[in-house]
């Protein structure tokens, strides 16, 4: 048998998409167009005697910095070295860079044979949206009626280097909805709520105040008849734990977010719920 390790196609990248909803992640139904833009050769797909088994993605942000995701084998392909060969091929790609990853909790011990160790967990809460209006002095408004470079700039906060192709994407693809709070003519505020197999997702969901993540996420609730929606929250934020509990959102999946080196100098205060379990 041959098994061979390939950059994956964009057709390969719809695929690696369905297999993870297999996997029960629960992607959202047009996610894979926006992974896709963020790094086009980060996407690896194994295929023995032709056919796919294995995938993994090795997205690369600036010139430090990278996310491992879609870390996937077939059931049929388990237990027989594809997976751990299609994993080393991604990590040779993210040579020299502190690697993040979202990993579920059960692989630990695996992910830190590989150099990684523990920098907090993810929460997947489900449930009915927080309902609340923006406080005083805050506006809400479509995030593509917003200056790009805004946006951009915004996000750098929340997340390790820049991402504009993929953000870009991110909040604009169909079967989604993007929403900004603006307060005195500053951004304090993005989120983006999308169309998924099941349960539509809120990510990210960035903002300067419990009250401000809420607004965001009523609104874009209404504005998609969502009546029950997910949300990936750190538990490192604590109001953010409490702002999904008031609302009797309840845990439904959990992720392990793993670092090779440092945790990134990022506004956790504002970060209630991450982007995207495969790209961070």
């Amino acid at each position: 048998m041959t098994f061979e390790i390939t950059v994956a196609s964009a057709d390969d990248v719809q695929r690696m998409a369905r297999w993870a909803a297999d996997e029960g992640w629960n992607p959202g139904n047009t996610d894979a167009y926006a992974f896709h833009a963020a790094d086009p050769g980060a996407f690896l797909i194994g295929r023995l005697d032709g056919e796919p088994v294995t995938c993994i993605s090795v997205v690369k942000y600036g010139q430090g910095f990278g996310f491992l995701g879609f870390y996937i084998a077939r059931p049929a392909a388990r237990g027989k070295g594809y997976g751990l060969k299609t994993w080393d091929a991604g990590m040779v790609r993210m040579a020299g860079r502190n690697v993040g990853l979202d990993g579920v909790p059960a692989q630990q011990a695996n992910y830190r044979k590989s150099g990684f160790r523990l920098a907090w967990n993810n929460i997947r809460y489900e449930g009915p949206p927080p309902v609340g209006k923006a406080p005083a002095g805050v506006s809400l408004f479509d995030a593509r009626s917003v200056p790009f470079d805004r946006l951009a700039a915004f996000d750098r906060r929340f997340f390790s280097e820049a991402r504009d192709s993929f953000l870009a994407a991110w909040i604009t693809l169909p079967e989604r909805s993007a929403m900004v709070a603006l307060r005195d003519g500053k951004l304090a505020g993005l989120a983006v709520m999308r169309s998924c197999q099941t349960t539509s997702r809120v990510g990210p969901l960035f903002a300067d105040s419990p009250d401000i993540a809420t607004a965001l996420v009523s609104a874009l609730a209404t504005k998609m008849d969502a009546r029950a929606v997910a949300i990936d929250v750190p538990d490192i934020n604590k109001p953010g734990v409490a702002l999904v509990e008031s609302a009797g959102m309840k845990p439904s999946f959990e992720t392990a977010r793993m670092y090779t080196g440092a945790n990134p100098d990022l506004d956790y205060a504002g970060l209630f719920g991450v982007t995207s379990f495969e790209l961070g």
